[in-house]
């Protein structure tokens, strides 16, 4: 008898541990479920509808620095040194191409104009002599030795004049327009860009020897956006991509502009430089300085909802079904990009045709919150 009482007991503890479970499963289940009185409805202006398929514009973000590139740089030098007579710039002043940016002024330069006006007058005499001992040679007057002789003398100075021309053009004097009453001691270094001055490295007096760095002038028309892009993210790079530069300073202010080369040596941090141009040069835009950008990647048509569809709870994403008649489930979603209003869904890929909630979710949420604290 003892022995059928215990069973008896024993079963009834089984019953009523199924019954809680049970009851415990069916709480748990029903946690990401809310349902609504029509009252509710009303008030929460519950909207419902199907994920679209839509073009989201897709950004890479990624930042830089802004250079130029070596067309866009000048160094200017002198190959003959010379002590500066006149000069005033400064770094950041603006210059034209073939403006006066310095004077300078040494005896060597005289020296050299000396020397072309003299080999250009003795050339009128050796060209003569040659002239005449062809006209001897030819008639057998006077031997082939003489003859070539001042054939060789003839193209020799021939020679030493345009060597003495080239060297004046490099020092800037025009060699056609020299005369011995044009002699000068000072020679003008003109700007071969227009640009501005970033480095000014003489002053008034200096001597500055051959192939010394005077000015350093910059195109800023010519400016370029290296960008830093990752190794993995290399294979959505093309030229001609569009992109829209910013600074921390003032984000909203954007810079247009486009991928003109992609480096495909990759760095040891797996990174390589992207190049880009802008589509219009703004003065506010300087060498040495860092901006951020967005690369639009192409785009593909994708499973979408409107942004207020969407609900972040507690690090993750969730979308509410509807399942019946003022009821909704709470569903976990993945999410990609979002723009234009709309998020990208990645997963669950559908949702078996039952409607979404497209407004009020936040609603929903906050009364499925409310209903697991009562």
């Amino acid at each position: 008898m003892k022995h059928i009482i215990f069973i008896s007991l024993l079963f009834a503890f089984a019953s009523c541990g199924e019954k809680k479970a049970m009851e415990q499963t069916e709480t748990v289940a029903e946690t990401n479920v809310v349902t609504l009185t029509d009252a509710q409805m009303k008030n929460a202006m519950i909207e419902t509808g199907q994920p679209q398929q839509q073009q989201i514009s897709q950004v890479l973000k990624v930042n830089g620095k802004i250079e130029v590139p070596p067309q866009g740089m000048v160094s200017v030098t002198v190959p003959l040194g010379g002590y500066v007579k006149h000069t005033r710039m400064m770094p950041g002043m603006a210059v034209q191409k073939n403006q006066v940016i310095a004077t300078l002024e040494d005896n060597q330069y005289i020296q050299l104009q000396q020397d072309y006006l003299t080999a250009k007058a003795q050339h009128t005499f050796i060209e003569s002599e040659y002239n005449r001992q062809k006209e001897l040679n030819q008639s057998k007057a006077s031997s082939d030795k003489v003859f070539e002789q001042a054939r060789s003398a003839y193209q020799t100075q021939r020679i030493l004049i345009r060597s003495l021309e080239e060297k004046l053009r490099l020092i800037n004097i025009n060699p056609a327009t020299l005369t011995e009453s044009r002699i000068s001691k000072s020679i003008n270094i003109y700007a071969p860009i227009s640009g501005f001055v970033s480095k000014a490295n003489v002053n008034n007096g200096q001597y500055v020897m051959p192939g010394e760095i005077l000015f350093e002038l910059i195109n800023p028309d010519n400016i370029h956006l290296i960008l830093k892009v990752y190794e993995k993210d290399l294979a959505r790079i093309f030229i001609g991509q569009p992109i829209v530069a910013y600074t921390n300073i003032d984000t909203a202010k954007k810079y247009p502009g486009k991928i003109i080369l992609a480096n495909k040596d990759i760095s040891a941090d797996g990174a390589t430089q992207v190049l880009c141009s802008f589509n219009s040069y703004n003065k506010t835009l300087l060498p040495g300085m860092y901006m951020n950008a967005e690369i639009e990647l192409k785009n593909e048509p994708s499973n979408t909802l409107n942004e207020d569809a969407v609900v972040h709870f507690e690090s993750k994403n969730y979308v509410f079904i509807q399942t019946g008649k003022n009821q909704f489930e709470m569903t976990e979603v993945s999410t990609g990009e979002n723009g234009n209003g709309h998020i990208e869904i990645l997963s669950p890929a559908g949702f078996n045709g039952r409607p979404v909630v497209t407004k009020g979710a936040y609603t929903l949420l906050m009364s499925l919150k409310n209903k697991e604290e009562e």
